[in-house]
């Protein structure tokens, strides 16, 4: 029995040994996985206070923008009129023309007058009243007003715009207003979390925050120098002209566009680099003005198959296509195709990132050039020339191009690869004039241009010519080429 006895007592010490480690390890075993919820709780709430901070100490030095401008939209290319004089067509499609307008029987009003206004951001860089924003919101405006936090709206100047980098500079009258500190955008890596300030939809200060999710884009043909950021922090009209933040508060980009099948935001938006916005202020405070330094030379980027007819199958750079005569680069001795492979002790890749890294530099500017000649590498030193304006650049534009309201450059390979035009030649539609005839013809950006009266054309300079004689006609056939189809479209220059 004592045995018995023994074993029945034995048995019950054991279930509650058993039993209290047991209750041990569950008080034990989730410790670590509690603290690791903690943790993760703890770093969210760190960052939520890091986007707090950056909006408290920047939200003040972002103003609301309200751009004015009186339009003059010419009628004399079509007879429509909405029943209640609308001036805008809201929807811009066949559809609506087709069954929603109609022929006016009565005189034509070869011109109408109406009021535009748009709404955006921009930031306080200066104690005294100096805010940056982008060329297209204030670049055309009769009036600019600003507002302030709170305050009441306050007219403002503007003290010049650089249509070509879409960066603005207006000024108010005020004194020890807040400012934003900028940045290093080009120490900026893909990934870092950044913020966004501004009125989306007249909605002040609203604060949206994502990631950087790419880094110098272009292709785009929003503006002549491109090298934007891409990120997924929400940005929505009104957006335009402001910050995007790092989380040290410091602006690394301007915001000014997006990618959108809805009109609303997709989760790519762009900004332009400070770094870029930053040398076209500087100018503008100095002349109101922005001059940019000029190699004059022709260039495309170094393809594997160039690079394999050249014999350098492992080198990345430009090839130079052209070297104007009496330029800054044939003064120093470049000559076509050379292959450019280092700028100023940086390694050249990309095409639009070279030619930016040319034009932020001012003229005189002595740069450093490597480059790749039968094989081997020489280096040149040279005295920056200056850019000559866009139209000089492209040629002179005939009266009757002027009168059409559209530029045109040569169909280059990225470009033709960029619209689907590979194989094709012709010009390609770089900006459209609003109201314009082109515009109510259906000419828009990215239009490729193949004939003018029924006369082809390779080049903008066999394109001007073409059309200034088409002028004196009066009358233009253009055949032209978008995603959707090849058409005709005639145009008809108003009478003198």
């Amino acid at each position: 029995m004592w045995t018995a006895d023994f074993k029945q007592n034995k048995t019950p010490s054991r279930i509650c040994l058993i039993s209290a480690l047991f209750v041990l390890l569950l008080l034990i075993v989730p410790l670590p996985a509690f603290a690791q919820d903690a943790g993760s709780i703890d770093t969210l709430r760190q960052m939520g206070k890091a986007f707090a901070e950056i909006a408290e100490r920047a939200s003040p030095a972002v103003v609301g923008i309200k751009a004015e401008n009186t339009v003059t939209r010419d009628y004399s290319m079509r007879e429509w009129d909405w029943p209640f004089d609308e001036p805008l067509d809201p929807f811009d499609d066949d559809f609506f023309d087709r069954f929603f307008r109609w022929r006016s029987p009565r005189q034509r009003q070869p011109q109408r007058k109406y009021q535009q206004i748009a709404q955006g951001s921009g930031f306080i860089i200066s104690p005294d009243g100096h805010i940056l924003t982008a060329n297209h919101l204030v670049g055309e405006a009769d009036k600019v007003t600003v507002k302030v936090g709170d305050n009441s709206e306050v007219e403002a100047k503007v003290i010049g715009t650089d249509p070509e980098s879409d960066v603005a500079v207006i000024k108010i009258d005020a004194d020890d207003l807040p400012c934003l500190e900028l940045a290093d955008s080009d120490a900026l890596e893909v990934g870092e979390w950044v913020v966004a300030i501004g009125n989306p939809f007249g909605l002040s200060h609203t604060v949206t925050a994502g990631i950087v999710s790419a880094k110098g884009r272009s292709g785009f043909n929003i503006t002549a120098y491109e090298d934007f950021i891409q990120t997924d922090a929400a940005i929505n009209p009104g957006n335009s002209g402001g910050p995007l933040l790092n989380l040290d508060g410091k602006v690394v980009g301007i915001n000014t566009f997006i990618i959108s099948r809805s009109g609303g935001f997709m989760g790519i938006g762009f900004a332009i680099p400070i770094n870029m916005a930053k040398a076209a202020y500087d100018q503008l405070i100095e002349g109101g003005t922005v001059v940019r330094g000029f190699l004059g030379v022709g260039y495309q980027e170094l393809t594997p198959e160039l690079a394999d007819f050249y014999g350098i199958s492992d080198a990345k750079g430009v090839v130079l296509t052209e070297v104007v005569e009496g330029s800054a680069a044939e003064k120093a001795g470049l000559k076509y195709d050379d292959i450019i492979i280092e700028f100023n002790g940086q390694p050249v890749e990309k095409a639009d990132a070279f030619r930016n890294r040319v034009a932020i530099l001012k003229p005189g500017t002595t740069v450093k050039i490597v480059v790749l000649r039968d094989g081997k590498r020489r280096t040149f030193n040279v005295k920056l020339g200056e850019r000559p304006p866009m139209g000089e650049l492209a040629g002179a534009r005939p009266e009757a191009l002027e009168e059409l309201g559209f530029y045109v450059l040569d169909l280059s390979d990225d470009l033709a690869r960029h619209y689907g035009y590979e194989g094709l030649s012709g010009v390609i539609v770089t900006q459209v004039e609003p109201g314009s005839l082109a515009e109510f013809a259906g000419i828009k950006t990215g239009t490729l241009i193949m004939e003018v009266n029924r006369t082809e054309v390779e080049n903008t300079k066999e394109f001007n010519e073409a059309i200034e004689e088409a002028g004196k006609r009066g009358r233009i056939l253009l055949r032209i080429k978008d995603r959707y189809s090849t058409r005709l479209v005639v145009l008809t220059l108003p009478r003198k």
